[in-house]
């Protein structure tokens, strides 16, 4: 049998002050019998952190420069990649500095830059600070939304996948908002274009036939037949009984505190909660630093951990940090690319 060509990762290395570089290191390495990895980062800074995890790991560095000019090289599973994107000051771990903002926001625009000429086959995404980026004078709410922005994608949906069962997924039908403005973010348009999206990427990016998805509720008890709120029979069962009359398996709406029992996961793909809380609790109890952040909707595939960018681990030293996260992430990446059709 031919042997299965490795996919390649762009592996966007975070917050330099932070735990993403060691694990973009650490699962990289740990996966090199699997993916190409091609970590997006200063290369100077990143060999230090990686002769203090392991001297046997073994980085080329590569400008940005030449990878215009010549495209990606070919290397074997001994040796990851690294496109140098130098920092502009000197790291003291667990400490932020906005100098180095610029830096890490362009190692994104690099990902991005890399899938579309084809360098790539996904991105998966180290933990960034929001606060660093914006101290440095430049407006930035987190990597789903710059993502959106620079491959002009009007919609986009986050769903974190995790769990004893590795089909658990919730997505959400809003995100980062204060819960007072949640029931109106929540419409008959925005809500049936996120289950469009899921549908369709948990079909082309998962291999999923016929997703069978469960919508939950935005008030206790489902409304309770209005008595606890009209959102469920005035927009929730409407864009529901519109996705069952166009082929989609979506039931509901369930009661938030009863849909993740296992006698309804059991025969779903995927949840989808009406709100940040309301679903991600479950999982992350159920996964937390094992759990992958996808984003749908994106016409390329990303990845990500489910923790941030733990400044405190960081500031002990090298060592302290684990990247189980990162690998799943790297997997789940590895894995979207197969069914999607795009591996090299």
């Amino acid at each position: 049998m031919p042997a299965v060509k490795r996919p390649t990762l762009a592996i966007t290395t975070g917050e330099p002050a932070g735990i993403g570089p060691e694990i973009s290191l650490k699962a990289a390495w740990a996966l090199r019998a699997e993916i190409r990895a091609v970590l997006i980062g200063d290369a100077a800074f990143l060999a230090m952190i990686a002769d203090d995890i392991d001297p046997a790991i073994s980085l080329v560095s590569l400008s940005l420069r030449a990878l215009r000019n010549n495209g990606l090289p070919d290397f074997p599973p001994d040796r990851l990649v690294v496109i140098d994107c130098p920092l502009a000051a000197h790291v003291v771990p667990g400490q932020l500095d906005p100098k180095n903002g610029r830096a890490v926001l362009q190692t994104l625009d690099i990902a991005i830059e890399g899938v579309q000429r084809g360098w790539f086959d996904a991105i998966v995404t180290a933990p960034l600070q929001k606060s660093t980026i914006n101290d440095a004078g430049i407006p930035f709410t987190g990597h789903t939304e710059y993502l959106a922005h620079q491959t002009h994608t009007p919609q986009v949906v986050m769903m974190l996948a995790g769990g004893t069962a590795p089909h658990l997924r919730v997505a959400l039908a809003t995100t980062h908002l204060a819960l007072k403005d949640v029931p109106a973010a929540i419409t008959v348009q925005s809500l049936s274009r996120t289950l469009e999206i899921i549908h369709t990427d948990l079909q082309r990016k998962f291999g999923l036939k016929r997703p069978r998805i469960l919508v939950a509720g935005l008030n206790p008890h489902a409304g309770e037949s209005g008595y606890l709120g009209r959102e469920e029979i005035d927009i929730i069962v409407p864009v529901i009984q519109a996705a069952q009359a166009r082929g989609m398996q979506v039931s509901g709406p369930y009661p938030a505190d009863t849909v993740f029992q296992p006698k309804y996961l059991q025969d779903a793909d995927c949840v989808l909660a009406m709100y940040h809380d309301q679903g991600l609790p479950v999982l992350k109890f159920a996964s937390f630093g094992q759990g992958v952040n996808i984003t749908l909707g994106l016409p390329l595939i990303r990845t990500s951990v489910d923790h941030g960018t733990a400044l405190d681990l960081a500031a002990k030293g090298v060592g302290h940090s684990d990247c189980a996260s990162m690998v799943k992430a790297m997997q789940a990446a590895a894995r979207m690319v197969a069914c999607s059709g795009k591996s090299p």
